[in-house]
C-alpha cells in the first residue's frame, strides 16, 4: 500500500493524462477503494486543484484549470521538454524580452533530477545556433550561472573579454541580469573600483563564486544603468535633442537603448544620444521623421540643417 502523499501524486498524474476518469477506473489503476478515491479527490480540491465531478454511470472526474497555479506533476520527458522550451524562450526573446522564461527555468533546474539535468546539459552541447545580426551568442548554461549568482548574493570572480579583445579578471558582486531584446547584460559591482558596472553576458568567460558575501549597498536601477551605458556607449560625440512629445511617446521613437531620456515638462522630452560624428548623428535624427530640435552641440545642429537642405534640393 503506497502512502497518502504518493497516492495523491499518482492520482494527479492520472487525472492529467486524459480528459476524464470514472471513480471505478481510478480505483482500479491505483488499487484502492472507490471511497479512497473520493477522499483523495477532496484533498486535491483543498490543495487548489479544480476537479469537476459528474454523477451517473457515465460520469466521473475531470481536472480543469483553476484560479491559481497548483503544483504540477511532470514525467521525465515532459520536464525535459519544458526545460528546453524555457531555455529557448530565454535566449530568443520569444516572450517579448521579459525574464519570466529565465526565472521559470532557474526554478525548474533547481529541482530537476540529476538524470534529466544531465540530458539537458547534453542538449546544450549538441545545439548550434547561427549568430544573429550582431553575432552575439551566450551558452545556456552560462546564462543560468549568472542568474544563480544574482540570486545567491555571493561575491564572484569574473573572467571577461571586452569589445577590444582584452581579457580581465576581477571580483564582482552580482546583482541583476537585464535583457534588452537583443542581448543579455550582467549588472554587478566592481569591487576594486567600487563602481556599478554592466557587462555583456556573451563576453563573460567564467564566473566563479568566492565564498564571500556580496556588498549590495545602495544598488542602482539595473535597467536604467544598462540603458544609459548602451545609449552613451564608447561614442566620441553626444547630442541633446528635444522632442515635443511626452516621455512614453518619445521612448517609442527613440528606444531607451539608443538614448537617455528625461521629461521636459508634461509634453516634451530631452534625449541624449551618442554617435560617431555630427554627420552620422544628423542622418539618424533625420531618419526619425519626427519634429525635433537639436539643443547641443552646434556641429550636430548645422549638420542636420545641411542634410535637410540637401534633401529638399534633391526633390526640387
Amino acid at each position: 500500500m503506497i502512502g497518502a502523499s504518493a497516492r495523491l501524486l499518482r492520482l494527479l498524474s492520472l487525472l492529467s493524462s486524459r480528459p476524464s476518469w470514472t471513480c471505478g477506473e481510478l480505483a482500479e489503476r491505483m488499487e484502492v477503494t472507490d471511497r479512497t478515491v473520493r477522499r483523495d479527490i477532496a484533498r486535491l480540491r483543498e490543495l487548489g486543484y479544480t476537479v469537476d465531478s459528474e454523477a451517473g454511470p457515465w460520469g466521473g472526474y475531470r481536472l480543469r484549470a483553476g484560479s491559481r497555479v497548483p503544483p504540477l506533476i511532470l514525467d521525465d520527458e515532459e520536464a525535459l521538454a519544458v526545460a528546453v522550451g524555457l531555455r529557448e524562450a530565454a535566449l530568443s526573446d520569444a516572450l517579448g524580452g521579459d525574464q519570466a522564461a529565465l526565472s521559470a527555468l532557474l526554478k525548474l533546474r533547481q529541482v530537476l533530477p540529476r538524470r534529466i539535468a544531465d540530458r539537458l546539459g547534453e542538449l546544450d552541447d549538441a545545439f548550434v545556433r547561427l549568430p544573429g545580426a550582431d553575432g552575439a551568442q551566450i551558452r545556456p548554461g552560462l546564462l543560468l550561472e549568472l542568474a544563480v549568482a544574482c540570486r545567491q548574493g555571493e561575491r564572484a570572480r569574473l573572467s571577461y573579454t571586452d569589445g577590444e579583445g582584452r581579457a580581465t579578471v576581477r571580483d564582482v558582486d552580482p546583482y541583476r541580469l537585464v535583457h534588452t531584446g537583443r542581448r543579455w547584460y550582467f549588472v554587478a559591482r566592481d569591487v576594486s573600483r567600487a563602481q556599478w558596472r554592466t557587462f555583456r553576458a556573451d563576453r563573460v568567460d567564467r564566473l566563479q563564486p568566492t565564498g564571500h558575501p556580496a556588498d549590495l549597498t545602495d544598488p542602482p536601477d539595473p535597467a536604467l544603468l544598462v540603458s544609459r551605458n548602451i545609449a552613451n556607449g564608447p561614442y566620441p560625440l553626444s547630442a541633446t535633442v528635444r522632442l515635443p512629445l511626452p516621455l512614453d511617446q518619445a521612448l517609442r521613437i527613440i528606444p531607451a537603448t539608443v538614448g537617455t531620456h528625461r521629461p521636459d515638462g508634461p509634453n516634451a522630452t530631452l534625449v541624449d544620444i551618442g554617435g560617431p560624428d555630427p554627420d552620422g548623428l544628423a542622418r539618424y535624427l533625420l531618419g526619425l521623421a519626427t519634429p525635433l530640435r537639436v539643443l547641443a552641440p552646434e556641429s550636430v545642429r548645422q549638420a542636420l540643417i545641411r542634410r535637410t537642405r540637401e534633401l529638399l534640393d534633391a526633390h526640387g
